[in-house]
């Protein structure tokens, strides 16, 4: 992810995104839906399976995709805050993609703490938050910024299934399943596929075991409900959905970040964990489909068979 070393400056310094900035307004909108989840949270070191061939998707990619949805609510807040101030309002909007230090701003803003698995947490809704942020010209007061209450808890380093929270508040991303499963071109290292499991697109195991989850927000927002096929995820239904009916879902999804060609690669490893004929029958399915045929999928494919 060079992007981020590409753009340090900017992270660091406000000024270099918006000249005239004098003010940051950070959001934070919850994701985590009012329904049963297929994946309970769980104080276990890791969150099993609720049965034999489920697929996790991670929460906040289970609806639409946020990167689209925050956008448009900021862009009602900045127009907003131009109607109530009048002309020589500067602003500069973003959601995730942008040189900005979301977590950072989040925390100074009093919106939570970052945690030690590097998600802020906010004391009565938890973690599963979308952030967003606002930066102005405006000369606004600030409020005080939110207080660390990780304590001696170390849930989140026991449950990491590739040790990659390496320490308190230090995440190796090159191990961190999320990383592996979006971001990562190519193959993934063989120590770290088997780790994948049915962890088919991100991980959400260091929030699903943080305790201030336990009675975390839930929001009845459409844009945050999951997808029929997300509801319960099966990897057999994943793997025997069609490349077109997958660009469809993408479209929308912030699953896009992956893309067809790595989620088919994940499934592939994913299938090595299902029991024999059920993976056979599941790499069948997915060595079925036009897009399987990269090399990354073939080599998935040919190392779950082996395993």
């Amino acid at each position: 992810m060079m992007y981020l070393d590409s753009s340090r400056e900017e992270r660091l310094d406000p000024t270099q995104v918006l000249s005239s900035v004098r003010s940051v307004i950070s959001v934070a909108c919850v994701y985590n839906v009012s329904e049963p989840e297929p994946q309970a949270p769980s104080l276990e070191p890791r969150a099993s399976s609720p049965e034999p061939g489920a697929a996790v998707i991670a929460r906040y990619a289970r609806g639409d995709d946020y990167h689209e949805v925050l956008r448009r609510r900021l862009h009602e807040l900045v127009q907003w805050l131009a109607d109530t101030h009048g002309p020589g309002l500067e602003a500069f909007s973003c959601v995730d993609n942008g040189p900005v230090q979301e977590r950072v701003f989040a925390e100074q803003a009093g919106l939570g703490w970052i945690g030690k698995n590097t998600c802020l947490i906010n004391p009565r809704l938890g973690s599963w938050l979308v952030l967003g942020e606002i930066f102005t010209n405006l000369d606004l007061e600030s409020t005080e910024a939110g207080v660390d209450q990780c304590g001696t808890c170390t849930r989140c380093l026991d449950a990491c299934p590739t040790g990659a929270i390496v320490e308190p508040y230090v995440v190796d991303s090159r191990r961190c399943l999320s990383y592996l499963t979006i971001e990562k071109k190519g193959e993934v290292a063989p120590e770290w596929r088997e780790a994948i499991r049915e962890q088919v697109f991100g991980c959400d195991i260091c929030q699903d075991v943080c305790p201030w989850n336990r009675r975390a927000a839930t929001s009845d927002d459409p844009a945050w409900q999951p997808r029929e096929l997300f509801r319960a995820p099966r990897l057999i239904d994943l793997c025997r959905l069609s490349d077109d009916g997958w660009r469809a879902l993408l479209r929308t999804s912030a699953m896009r970040r992956a893309g067809l060609r790595r989620i088919r690669r994940s499934l592939a490893y994913a299938t090595a964990a299902l029991p024999s004929a059920d993976g056979q029958e599941a790499r069948r399915l997915l060595a079925d489909h036009p897009s399987s045929s990269e090399p990354e999928v073939r080599d998935a494919l040919a190392w779950a068979a082996r395993g």
